[in-house]
């Protein structure tokens, strides 16, 4: 095929990703320096179609980048009132008092929040400013310079066949070439995969760890809801088999959001982290709250958990990776908002610093020291060693010596050092013959609820006629080595229902992408015991739409 001819746009900087990392960026920007071109570009149909949090924000970052957000009218409207934590059993629950809790985990002076409405008013106060953002903007490809640096991105290229060849209304989209390129994909986001490949940032550091979040937004009775109440779970229906937990956020309107996070490191193959989330909605306490409500979105994503020691090398020749594209969640917390926006102040600041010396293009290793010595940094250190111990050890373990851990880095010192996670999530995932199959109850349809059926409360869509996204580096791995040897997990690590093995009498059993399922979570890439599935973006403007998330 003819290579593709593609006008550019030249900016100071470009932006991949309009969550709270790339819009604290593109305002900083602006703030410091308002005759900088700055735009960024988002894949969702909107800005916040794709942004699924909690979430319990922590203002701090906000507070840096707009001091005055509460009168500029940021959506930032259910202060937390009250913090719980439960041990749960199958049956009942165990309270852990907050005095044991570390001071870190305290949630007072947070705000329980859509993330995507956020970010949505922060698209505003970019605007405002100047800035050009551009939704619908799925960003395909890097564009590399004469000496290998980034120095852009092909954005806007749609009407592809499903065979990859040009449709009769294919648009080539366009270069956008910045003297900086920032990357705040969000988690496992397919260019900063590349970056982080071909520059080898991940050397050196410690390897990335993942979970999976699924969540619902709930109305509920009234007489229940209890504005500003945030509840954390741990324990059933989890057990021993991943780690995990959920939280309960009552925010405005008697609506509560009600999540699950599995840990992506689990070895039993046959384990079903969705429907683990719709067994937990069974739980008495849980149940209870739920009765007599209705659900009303659905979506899923994955979270990074590595922390510190798995942060990679944040730049490389042309630009650097900002928020969850370097794993910034402070795990315990349930949080990574914050440090967000903090990390894309830092670019930022880096960013005009450079301009200022005449430079471009270059590395910005003021923006790495900002954030590994800074407040990002200290956020993260004091919680590093809490996801190992429970990867090796298990909840109670992590809850006790991991506990103890954070008390003492509250005074600056830790007695472990910083623990190794070991084995990626992919190679942690074990031998079905070794695990026994676990039965899972069918969802009730009132509170639990089958994943298509869930998926279409995620406001979905695709162009069908477009290739797949999802490519198979070999097609015969799924029902040749996965479906044997682990019994084809992706029909169950999938929030989705987008992977499924169809078998049909006299035939040979077939491996089908539903892409059009997917809401772009990313745990496929992540968790595939063969690696061999590749996440890129769709066209532009397709995936989820959420609306509250």
């Amino acid at each position: 095929m003819a290579e593709i001819e593609r006008e550019a746009m030249e900016y100071d900087v470009v932006i991949v990703g309009a969550g709270p990392a790339g819009l604290s960026a593109a305002i900083r920007l602006k703030q410091i320096d308002a005759d900088l071109n700055v735009v960024v570009l988002e894949k969702g149909s909107e800005v916040g179609a794709h942004i699924l949090s909690g979430a319990v924000l922590d203002p701090c970052g906000l507070d840096k980048l707009i001091p005055d957000w509460k009168e500029k009218g940021a959506p930032l409207n259910v202060p937390v009132e009250k913090d719980n934590f439960y041990m749960l059993g199958e049956a009942g629950q165990l309270r852990v008092p907050n005095f044991a809790m570390p001071p870190l985990m305290n949630n007072h002076g947070n705000y329980i929040v859509s993330m995507g409405n956020v970010c949505r008013w922060m698209a505003e106060q970019a605007e405002e400013l100047g800035v050009e953002i551009f939704p619908g903007m799925a960003c395909s490809e890097l564009v590399y310079g004469d000496n290998g640096e980034v120095k852009g991105v092909v954005a806007g290229e749609f009407g592809k066949s499903a065979d990859g060849t040009p449709g009769p209304s294919y648009e080539p989209g366009m270069e956008l070439h910045g003297k900086y390129v920032f990357l705040s994909e969000g988690v496992r986001g397919s260019l900063s995969k590349e970056v982080i490949e071909k520059f080898a940032l991940g050397a050196g550091h410690d390897v990335q760890k993942y979970g999976v979040g699924m969540k619902e937004i709930w109305e509920i009775d009234p007489a229940k809801h209890k504005e500003g109440t945030v509840t954390h779970t741990m324990g059933w229906p989890l057990g021993g088999n991943a780690g995990g937990g959920s939280f309960i956020y009552h925010l405005e309107n008697n609506q509560v959001y009600v999540g699950f996070v599995v840990h992506l490191n689990y070895k039993n193959p046959h384990l079903f982290p969705y429907m683990e989330f719709q067994r937990f909605k069974h739980h008495p306490m849980v149940a209870d709250l739920l009765k007599g409500g209705k659900r009303i979105a659905y979506g899923a994503r994955a979270i990074t958990e590595g922390g510190y020691q798995s942060m990679p090398k944040l730049t490389f020749p042309g630009g650097a990776l900002l928020g969850c594209s370097a794993g910034m969640v402070n795990v315990p917390r349930i949080k990574g908002n914050h440090n967000a926006m903090l990390s894309g102040i830092a670019a930022a600041e880096a960013a005009v610093e450079a301009f200022k010396e005449g430079r471009q293009s270059d590395e910005l290793t003021d923006y790495e020291t900002t954030v590994r010595d800074g407040e990002i940094g200290d956020d993260l250190k004091k919680v590093r060693n809490v996801k190992p111990l429970w990867s090796k050890y298990g909840l109670l373990a992590s809850l006790a010596i991991g506990g103890m851990d954070m008390w003492t880095n509250t005074f600056g010192f830790s007695l472990l050092g910083t623990l190794k996670h070991g084995k990626s999530d992919a190679d942690a995932t074990e031998e079905a013959s070794k695990h026994k199959v676990i039965d899972y109850p069918k969802p009730d349809g009132t509170l639990s609820f089958d994943r298509l059926t869930n998926v279409a409360f995620s406001f979905t869509n695709h162009e069908e006629s477009q290739p797949a996204h999802l490519h198979l580096k070999d097609p015969s791995v799924p029902v040749n080595i996965n479906l044997p040897k682990y019994a084809g997990p992706a029909a169950r690590y999938c929030p989705a229902g987008v992977y499924e093995y169809v078998e049909e009498e006299g035939k040979d059993t077939r491996f089908v992408i539903n892409f059009q399922n997917c809401v772009h979570c990313k745990t496929c890439d992540i968790k595939d015991p063969s690696q061999n599935i590749n996440w890129t973006v769709p066209q532009g403007g397709d995936g989820p739409n959420y609306p509250n998330m």
